[in-house]
Parts: C-alpha cells; sequence; structure tokens
C-alpha cells in the first residue's frame, strides 16, 4: 500500500486568514490514509477506567506486526456517551460499534473486521428484550432518541489533534466571525438563537454578552466555568476531555464578541485528563497563530489560560469562582453589581458554562435561525445529562429541549434495571428536587422543572428505583451540603447542619413528629436568608421529598420502619427457622460472629452483636432463602 504524502507540518504554518484555514484543511484531507480505514477508541475517563488505554496499545503493537501502520489509522477520542459499556471501538469507515472490548478481542477485530470486512458478533450491542443485534451506533436506541449538537464531536475526534478539529470545520465559526462579522452582529445572533446559560441558571446569554459588550472599559475578561462539583455529574468533564478545541473557539467568539482579550478556563484539579486536554488545545493553538496576537489577520487579540481550582463546590457560583482566581477564599458576593459589569479585578466579566460556549460555534457556523427551531419555544437547543443510578444505559445523553423525563430514562437510558420499579429521578444535582413517577411526562425545560421543585442545574440527572431510601437521599444530599457551604452566610451556615441533624436523626429510628414540618420552617429559612444560589437552592432535595414522599418520612418517625431497608437502625436480619438447613456458610462468613448454631442445628441471629452488614443474606444459598431483612415491627413465622 502506496503511503500518503506527507503534508506540511502544523509546526511550521501560521494560519493568519480564513483564506489559510481552508487551506490547511485541504492538506489535511490530502495527507489521510488512502485506505481511510480507522479504529476510534473511546479515551474518556470512563473508558480508561476500564482499560481502554491497553486497548489502544494493542491496537498499535498488532497493527504493527500486521504490517497495516500504514493502511489503518489508531487514534484516541473522548467520551462516546455509553459509558457503561466501555471499552468502546469503533471501526470506520463502516460504522461499526463494538462495546467491552478487551486487549485480548483486538487480534480478532484486525483479522475479521479490518481485513476480512467481517464482523465480530459477540462485541455487537444487543437489545436484552429480542437479542437483535446492532451493526451502527446511529441504530442503537440509545443514540436514537439523542440530538447530538454540542457532543458531536466527541468520540469522533481525537482531542489532542487540532488537525482533526479542523478537518470537521473547526475553527470556521471564529474565521466567520472576525472576517465578517462586527461584535454586535454575533451579540444579536446569539440573542437571535434564544441560546441560555447551561450552568443551571438559564439566564439568556445574549443578554449578558451584551451587559458586558455595553459596560465602560477596555479590559474585559471571558471565563470558562468548568467547575463541575456536582456528585455523579461529568458533563463539562467530558467535553473538556473529549472537545477542548470547541471550547476554546467559544470563548474566542465570546471574546471577540464583548472586547475581551483574555480567557480563563477554571477547571477542578480533579480533572487531570480535561486539564492535559485543554492544556494541549491551548498549545496547538498558539502554534498555529489561533491564539495570540492579530488572530487571523483581523486585529482581534485573544489569549487563553487554565487557572486550577481546589475542589470547593460553591466556587461553581460565578462571585465565588472569581474570588478564587483573584487568590482570595471562594466565597459569593451579594450582586448587583453582576460580573458582567463588575468581575475579575473589578472589570466587565463574562462567565459561561463550557457546554454554553461549545454551543456558541455551532450557533455562528450554522446561524441563529437553525439553533431556534431545535427545543421548544422558550428553551432553545439541546441539554447534555449525565445519566446515573439505577437506569441500564449509564452514561452521557444529550436530547433537545422540551424532551420527557421518561423518553430519557426509558427510551434512552433503556429504563431500571433487574426488574425494579422506578421511584423517583432528582435533576439538579444536590441543588435539584427528586420527581416522582407521576410526573414522568413531564417535559425537561428550566420553567417546568422548577414549578415541580426541582432545577435543571448543570445536569445531573439520579435515577432511582424502589430500593432507594428516599429519607437517606435527602439526608445524604444535606451532608454533601453542609460540608460545601462557604459558611459566609448564617442561614445556610447554621440551617443546613440542622436539617441534617434532624434527618440523620430520623433515618436512625429518633425523630419525632415535628421533625417534618421543622424540616420545612428551616427549608425555607435557608432559601429566603442565603446570598448565592447555593444556599438559595440547597433544601430542593428536603421540600421535594417531602411533598412527593411524605409517607416515607412518616413510616420513619412513626412507625420506625425503612421500605427500602436501607436506613441500618431500623433493620435488622433474621433466620427463618423453617428454611434452615444448618449449612454453617453464614456463621462462617459473619465477621462478628453473632450467628448461633452448629451442623445440624437451626441458626439463629445474636442481635445484640450483629452489625447489620448484611453478609448472612449474600453467603445464605438462594435455594434456601433462610435469612431476611425486616424494618419495624419483626413477625415471627
Amino acid at each position: 500500500m502506496k503511503k500518503p504524502a506527507p503534508r506540511e507540518s502544523s509546526k511550521s504554518f501560521k494560519i493568519d486568514s480564513p483564506e489559510s484555514l481552508q487551506l490547511f484543511k485541504k492538506s489535511i484531507v490530502a495527507g489521510e490514509s488512502a485506505t481511510g480505514k480507522e479504529v476510534v477508541i473511546c479515551c474518556g475517563s470512563g473508558c480508561m477506567s476500564s482499560g481502554s488505554e491497553h486497548v489502544r496499545e494493542a491496537f498499535v503493537s498488532e497493527s504493527k506486526q500486521q504490517g497495516l501502520e500504514d493502511e489503518v489509522t489508531i487514534k484516541r477520542s473522548g467520551c462516546r456517551g455509553l459509558c457503561v459499556r466501555g471499552p468502546i471501538v469503533v471501526v470506520d469507515p463502516d460504522d461499526i460499534f463494538y462495546q467491552y472490548v478487551t486487549k485480548e478481542d483486538v487480534p480478532e477485530i484486525i483479522s475479521e473486521t479490518l481485513l476480512e470486512n467481517r464482523v465480530v458478533e459477540k462485541l455487537l450491542d444487543e437489545d436484552p428484550a429480542t437479542g437483535k443485534k446492532y451493526l451502527h451506533e446511529d441504530d442503537i436506541p440509545f443514540y436514537k432518541k439523542q440530538k447530538r449538537v454540542v457532543l458531536k464531536n466527541c468520540g469522533r475526534i481525537d482531542p489532542t489533534s487540532i488537525e482533526d478539529y479542523i478537518k470537521v470545520d473547526g475553527f470556521q465559526a471564529v474565521a466567520k466571525v472576525v472576517s465578517r462579522m462586527t461584535p454586535e452582529e454575533v451579540i444579536e445572533d446569539i440573542k437571535l438563537s434564544g441560546l441560555r446559560g447551561r450552568g443551571g441558571a438559564g439566564f439568556p446569554t445574549g443578554i449578558k454578552w451584551e451587559t458586558a459588550g455595553n459596560a465602560p472599559g477596555e479590559e474585559k475578561y471571558i471565563i470558562c466555568n468548568g467547575d463541575e462539583g456536582d456528585p455523579g455529574a461529568f458533563m463539562d468533564r467530558s467535553v473538556m476531555e473529549g472537545d477542548p478545541f470547541s471550547v476554546l473557539e467559544g470563548m474566542m467568539i465570546a471574546g471577540y464578541a464583548v472586547g475581551a482579550s483574555r480567557g480563563i478556563i477554571y477547571v477542578r484539579a480533579e480533572y487531570p485528563l480535561a486539564v492535559h486536554h485543554l492544556s494541549t488545545a491551548i498549545a496547538q493553538c498558539a502554534d498555529l497563530g489561533l491564539l495570540g496576537r492579530d488572530v487571523m489577520g483581523s486585529g482581534f487579540d485573544f489569549e487563553i489560560k487554565i487557572v486550577k481550582g481546589a475542589g470547593a463546590f460553591v466556587c461553581g457560583e460565578e462571585t465565588a469562582l472569581i474570588a478564587s482566581v483573584e487568590g482570595r477564599s471562594g466565597q459569593p458576593r451579594p450582586k448587583p453589581p453582576f460580573p458582567a459589569i463588575q468581575g475579575l479585578w473589578g472589570k466587565p466579566t463574562i462567565i459561561n458554562n463550557v457546554e454554553t460556549l461549545v454551543n456558541v460555534s455551532r450557533i455562528m457556523l450554522n446561524g441563529a435561525e437553525w439553533y431556534s427551531k431545535i427545543g421548544t419555544e422558550t428553551n432553545k437547543g439541546t441539554k447534555i445529562f449525565s445519566l446515573v443510578g439505577t437506569v441500564r444505559n449509564v452514561g452521557l445523553v444529550e436530547v433537545e429541549m422540551g424532551t420527557t423525563l421518561r423518553e430519557i430514562i426509558y427510551d434512552v437510558g433503556g429504563g431500571i434495571p433487574g426488574g425494579k420499579r422506578f421511584k423517583a429521578v432528582q435533576t439538579g444535582g444536590p441543588s435539584g428536587g427528586c420527581i416522582p413517577e407521576e410526573l414522568l411526562d413531564l417535559p425537561v425545560e428550566y420553567e417546568t422543572l422548577a414549578n415541580v421543585g426541582s432545577i435543571m442545574g448543570s445536569g445531573g440527572m439520579l435515577v432511582m428505583d424502589e430500593s432507594t431510601c428516599i429519607v437517606n437521599i435527602a439526608r445524604y444530599f444535606l451532608d454533601f451540603a453542609q460540608h460545601e457551604s462557604c459558611g459566609q452566610c448564617v442561614p445556610c451556615r447554621l440551617g443546613t447542619k440542622q436539617m441534617f441533624k434532624i434527618l440523620k436523626d430520623i433515618t436512625k429510628g429518633e425523630g419525632n413528629p415535628q421533625d417534618i414540618n421543622t424540616l420545612f420552617y428551616l427549608a425555607e429559612a435557608v432559601k429566603a436568608g442565603s446570598i448565592c444560589g447555593l444556599g438559595m437552592t440547597v433544601p430542593n432535595p428536603v421540600l421535594s421529598t417531602i411533598k412527593y414522599f411524605r409517607d416515607e418520612y412518616r413510616e420513619h418517625i412513626h412507625e420506625k420502619r425503612c421500605r427500602a431497608l436501607v436506613c441500618r437502625s431500623l433493620i435488622s436480619y433474621h433466620i427463618k427457622e423453617y428454611k434452615c438447613k444448618a449449612c454453617l456458610k453464614c456463621l462462617q462468613a459473619c465477621p462478628v460472629d453473632a450467628i448461633i448454631g452448629a451442623k445440624w442445628q437451626v441458626h439463629e441471629i445474636d442481635q445484640t452483636k450483629c452489625v447489620k452488614c448484611g453478609t448472612c443474606m449474600e453467603v445464605c444459598p438462594s435455594r434456601f432463602s433462610a435469612v431476611e431483612c425486616v424494618s419495624g415491627q419483626v413477625i415471627e413465622d
């Protein structure tokens, strides 16, 4: 096979005009492998934790042994979304989607798929109900109801290759903006698109930009908020890892629109892969002349640097974030003045979420009218969610605004595994509410979620089944909130601690009949008396669970019963005498010697020693099922 002609190295090339960007793109296409064969290995954090880097190394090694290194391109990509099925490998140009790939599978993929054009059936996605196998990504139900706008490049390009990004129209939006549009026209397009901030508040992006653009002063800043602190959330992390150049492009357009020459990406230090990919992207852009002075010969100067956060949840709030960047304690301040007028170092500052900024480049490339046709009348575009919890297809999803919760959980998420019933879904992370089954047909919009006591937030979506204790969930999120409160506001600092104490007492069986009303009044006081979004929204898990699941609170308080058998203080383990076969398995496995009995002697559990770990139930043979877990009054057989 003839090697492709070498193209001019990006190290010696400068993109100093929109025309030179087109020339560089043509040189990339001309230098591609003549066979067009590519093996794309997902190397997002999810697949990396499943061993995808070992899979990639195996492909590189095996392709060399087979003499295919000049015919097949082996490359990394960012997250493809279906995290629960990783490592994921896609073989192009035929878009053959393989899941659960191990390094042992690599020789077979090369010999069968790459050399013989045959499919490795065992690695295909399969419908558990019908047994139907899916060959292509677009056929898999998980992807069918999604609309990938922000995630269109994730899983398809190498996030460390600027050539890969430019090949898929990267920086074309910047070229269009700086060569053919005024800042005012850019802002007007963003306003017409209907784009709202994806960080949680949903404020119209165009209005925020217009405010900063009109603010006096020549020095202005663009800050990308990549401080994603919600437990179980990984939307922004996945975008920064999988498509960092789109983040930079959105920041560049924002800077041009409002007259800023400096950008800062604030990303938590716990995201080392995102930091590495962003740093690589910034360096490659600078090498090509896409960042720095006189971008594409337009006279527009823009530079970007990364600031790593220390992991404080409250620093996701824009004024606390600014304080952190300035080297101060990450504490919010009252608004106004808003950051768009008086922000970093007292200068006008735009703070946009990662997802918001990636949307910007899509809008400027395809047009405001195109974007405004996606979504609903008041909620335009798409939204990314990290779909986690007791759902089959745990992963990263992107759907049109207005998609119902039921469609996301069942059509995209695949429903609840293990034959269990759906119980609730929490949207918006620790500041969101728990939404019950009767509201599953609710369209996902900022206003509709707020109306039922939840929030959109940055995009966390936690699905719970019947084995979840709703009171314990509220306790968990209040525990998180009280530790993450900056302590500045008395209602937030003390109110969250008191609410957590009450919830902890209820889950221990020490609640009293007044606790539900006390929780309600405390929650309202914290909402009313806090100066930032954290304090205003952290009571949502408590208020929503009391509203929709009051019966469970009453059971915990009045009956000392946890129907989900989660709260240890309210459960006990017992051995059914008529089912016990005295096999000794539970006696031998018990870590605290709480099992009484001997061979051929029916076993008992000493409740004074039992620590309720559940080991006895786990090891009891299923054919016996002699151990049971009960809550409330124990009914003897």
